[in-house]
This record gives structure tokens, sequence and C-alpha cells, in this order.
């Protein structure tokens, strides 16, 4: 298994991008990682590398205000385009990066294109919700989509979830303001039928509130819905373990009290932390392509590492194209 991971995207990289290599090379012998990047700023933060990592030279780097296409069109050398390049040839088993989301799906689709039957593309992301880890999609690839976008993205989640997340029969929900069939806006109102009438789970439209108590497996929507949930719920765990944190210890006495539940808060933070599920994998392209948060460190590579060799060992590009394939003929 060979992952090719950009070391130069991200808020901490290079550095955090090599810890979280390091520790996953160590962990997973069997696999090899291969840096991409500049030998200049990585080389000096290797010791001891792993027998199973190299370094491969890019000597360019796109920047987090770049205009993705333009930039990876331009920068031909760059750390995202280059380690995109290895999927294509075959040289790696999937991409790994924490650099700009634009820049990377802008690669995916130049570099690898898409799976045949596939419109396009989303980003897959594994929210914590009282009943465990549950997918939304599609979280930020495409602020507009059209109803037939929303099922392609709920046949390739049900995908995901049942061969990586390991849920049988998922339970295919789409986001709505209401949870009858009725409700919501032109496109939801639309996509309804379409998930109706698949072959898929679909237990109907499920509201906001639902998705913390995780009352469906794979929730669907557009880019631009998804995203907006997934930063409100980023930042609504951020702002609540604040709140909690000061008020618990604003008296003595809560003091005392606040040993006594600290085991617990760290569990609860541990169970909302976005590092613990790595990476999210840009469904629809043709290979594996794991988007990372942005401000992500050792740990959160570390596991996107691991997400991205279970994709690849599962042959999650196979099994989309299968379906797709499948999908296109039944229709026709």
């Amino acid at each position: 298994m060979r992952i090719a991971l950009d070391a130069m995207g991200g808020d901490y990289a290079p550095g955090e991008i090599i810890k979280g290599a390091v520790k996953a090379a160590q962990a997973y012998p069997r696999m090899e990682i291969i840096l991409v990047g500049q030998s200049v700023r990585i080389n000096p933060l290797l010791s001891n590398i792993p027998a199973n990592m190299s370094l491969l030279e890019a000597s360019e780097v796109i920047g987090m205000d770049e205009h993705p296409a333009q930039a990876v069109r331009k920068k031909k050398d760059s750390s995202i385009v280059v380690a995109t390049r290895l999927v294509k040839e075959k040289k790696a088993d999937a991409v790994v990066s924490a650099g700009s989301t634009g820049a990377q799906m802008a690669s995916a689709l130049l570099g690898l294109g898409r799976v045949k039957g596939v419109e396009r593309p989303g980003i897959a992301t594994v929210l914590p919700t009282l009943a465990g880890g549950k997918l939304v999609l599609d979280v930020g690839a495409n602020p507009d989509a059209k109803p037939e976008h929303l099922l392609q993205y709920a046949q390739m989640g049900s995908i995901y979830a049942h061969h990586i997340m390991g849920i049988e029969n998922p339970r295919i929900a789409l986001l709505n303001i209401g949870t009858e069939e009725s409700k919501g806006n032109e496109l939801t109102q639309h996509a309804y039928p379409l998930l109706q009438a698949s072959s898929l789970n679909f237990s109907g439209n499920i509201e906001g509130r639902d998705v913390p108590y995780g009352r469906a497996d794979v929730v669907v929507c557009d880019g631009f819905v998804g995203n907006v949930v997934l930063k409100t719920a980023e930042g609504l765990a951020g702002a609540l373990f604040e709140l909690i944190k000061d008020k618990i210890t604003s008296t003595p006495v809560r003091k005392l009290g606040a040993l006594a539940v600290k085991p617990g808060l760290k569990e609860i933070a541990r169970m909302m932390d976005y590092a613990e599920y790595g990476g999210s994998p840009l469904l629809g392209v043709n290979g594996i392509s794991i988007v990372c948060h942005g401000s992500s460190k050792e740990k959160a590579i570390f596991n996107a590492i691991r997400v991205a060799g279970e994709c690849a060992e599962a042959g999650l590009t196979e099994l989309i194209a299968q379906e797709m394939t499948a999908q296109t003929q039944y229709l026709s």
C-alpha cells in the first residue's frame, strides 16, 4: 500500500505533517509513505526516517489564497499536483493533503478525472454523533447541486459507509427543513422521489437537529448546506467545551467537582475531535484522494493516512465505478 502525502499542505506544514507520517509509518510497516514536497524544508525535520518512508521532490507550493484551477495548471511541480500524479500513474494508491481543498479538488479532477457516471464528486466527512460517527456529504465540493447529484452522493456515501465504516445496509436521509415529503426547496423536493425510487435504504427527510443524534447513517445535502453544517458543528463543539470549562472552574467548590467529571469530559472531547476520524474522501474521482482539515496536526494526519489505506485496500474507487455502471444500465 503506497500513500502519497502532500507534505507542504496545511497550516502546520511541513512539521506536523511529517510527524503524522512518521507515526503512520511506524504503526503500519507494510505501508509505504511517500512525502512529496520541498526537500530543503523537509530534510531538517527528518532525523531517523523509517525504512518505509521516502521523499519525492516538488519545488512548488499552492497557497490557500491562490485560485485553485489556475494554480494547478500553472504550478505543475507543486506538491499536491505531483502527489496526485503519482496516483494517476499507479505509483501510489492514494493521495492525502491538508492544503487548499480547492487545489486538491482541481488536481483530482484534472489529473484523475471522474468515475464514469459521476457528474459531480462530493466530499464526505464523518461527523461524531450520539450513535457514533455518521457520514455527511457533500460538505463543500459543490455549493450548487442538482437532484441527480444528491442521488449520486447517496449512492457513493452508502458504499463508503458499508465498506469503510462497517455499517450494514446504511440508512440514507435527505437533509431538509422538515420530515414531510413535501417540505424543502426545489432541489430537495426533486431529489426526494429519486432517492425514494432507488434501491438505497432511504429513510426520508431528516432535520438538522436530528443529525447529532445519529438518526441516519448517511446524510445527503448540497455542498453549501453541508459546509455550513460541518463548520457550525465544529464551532458549536468548541464553544460548548469552552463554556463548560469556564463554568465548572469558576469557584473553588466547582473546581473540586470538576476533578470528578474530568475523565468523562476527556472522553467526550475525544469523541468530538475531528482528528480522530482522519480526512474526508473526495468521492467520485478516479482514485483515492483524502481531504484533510487545514489545521490538521499529527493525529489527524496519522488517521487520514489510515483512512486512505482502508479506502485503497477496500477498492473504494472500483466499488463506486461498479455501482455507477449498474445504475446507468438500470436507468437505460
